[in-house]
């Protein structure tokens, strides 16, 4: 600790910000008042040494208690800090400051991803490379991104962050407490675009009908995407976008694009298994489905009213806002190698 304070001062007085300090001694955000006072306190009285406390030591919060926790999430950091309290027959409040403040550590949750074998990486990145290359030398504001996502007339729940505030779990009401759930909902696939200057309406597809090549192209490049030109840029050029699904890299639908898009990407172009490249799937279809689905409906024409209002109500703001975080995503993703960035 005293040898981070004196490189704090050194490096204060040649000038360099607290956001500078902090990250050319590599020290966490969460420490950042640490830096202001190491500043302050020298500022005040000449010194670099902690001032001294009134009061008795801690007395839980120990350097061997701190150490004990160190080496477990060392060994097993998917450690329950409840558990862990336990263990150590301390409380947990104790072992969360631990964690937080004296080894400026902090919990994330883990995620399911798609799996990536070596091969598709080094497809990802080498993609990614000329996607990047794309949006230097084309207006990414003319790139259409397009996706098909399922809704269901259910509730859609977030176990992590959807909580109710109340005294006690019996005095819940159950309509509050319980999202219901049924093995097989009623659904409906619904397709859409989007650019940074506007979008496409949405195509619902009917039941029991499957997307190939030919419903593909019946149902929304003939009627939509062929006329994205008039319809959202005013007779100017675009890019049309769409992932790799088999009705969309088909040897048909490739071969109709090529003769009615004059600028596409092209299957052997787009990054396999990238959702996290799409802006309707990493941003606008979650936005959707948490302004259609926060409760339940009772049909399937119910579900699709809501969805087309809630489409429209979508700031354009906001799709943009999607859209130009792509290049930085595509950035991250060549900076991993092609690996995971979320």
């Amino acid at each position: 600790m005293e040898h981070e304070r004196s490189a704090i001062i050194e490096l204060a007085k040649n000038g360099k910000t607290q956001k500078e300090i902090l990250k050319l001694l590599n020290i966490p955000a969460n420490r950042r008042k640490f830096v202001y006072r190491t500043i302050r306190r020298y500022n005040e009285t000449g010194e670099v040494c902690d001032k001294a406390r009134s009061g008795r030591p801690p007395s839980v919060t120990t350097p061997a208690l701190q150490k004990l926790v160190r080496e477990r999430i060392r060994r097993n950091p998917r450690r329950s800090m409840r558990k862990m309290a336990q263990e150590l027959k301390v409380s947990e409040s104790s072992v969360r400051k631990i964690v937080k403040v004296n080894l400026g550590m902090r919990s994330f949750r883990r995620k399911r991803v798609h799996f990536l074998s070596e091969q598709v990486k080094v497809k990802r990145l080498q993609r990614c490379k000329g996607q990047l290359r794309r949006h230097v030398n084309h207006d990414i504001k003319k790139i259409v991104f397009s996706g098909e996502k399922i809704f269901t007339i259910e509730e859609a729940l977030n176990p992590q962050n959807d909580r109710i505030i109340s005294h006690k779990s019996s005095t819940i009401d159950p309509d509050l407490k319980y999202v219901p759930r049924v093995q097989k909902p009623l659904s409906v696939m619904v397709w859409a675009g989007i650019s940074a200057v506007g979008r496409t309406p949405l195509i619902f597809v009917p039941a029991g009908v499957k997307i190939n090549s030919t419903t593909y192209r019946d149902l929304i490049l003939e009627p939509i995407v062929k006329n994205l030109s008039q319809t959202m840029f005013n007779g100017g050029s675009f890019v049309f976008q769409q992932d790799g699904a088999p009705a969309h890299t088909s040897d048909v639908t490739q071969t109709w694009l090529q003769s009615n898009i004059p600028c596409f990407i092209e299957k052997e172009q787009w990054p396999p298994y990238s959702p996290d490249l799409n802006p309707m799937d990493y941003s606008v279809w979650s936005i959707l489905e948490s302004r259609v689905c926060a409760k339940s409906h009772k049909s399937i024409d119910s579900l699709k009213r809501k969805l087309r209002e809630e489409w429209e109500k979508i700031p354009q703001d906001v799709l943009r806002a999607a859209v130009e975080a792509l290049p930085g995503r595509i950035s991250s993703v060549i900076h991993d190698k092609g690996g995971y960035i979320e």
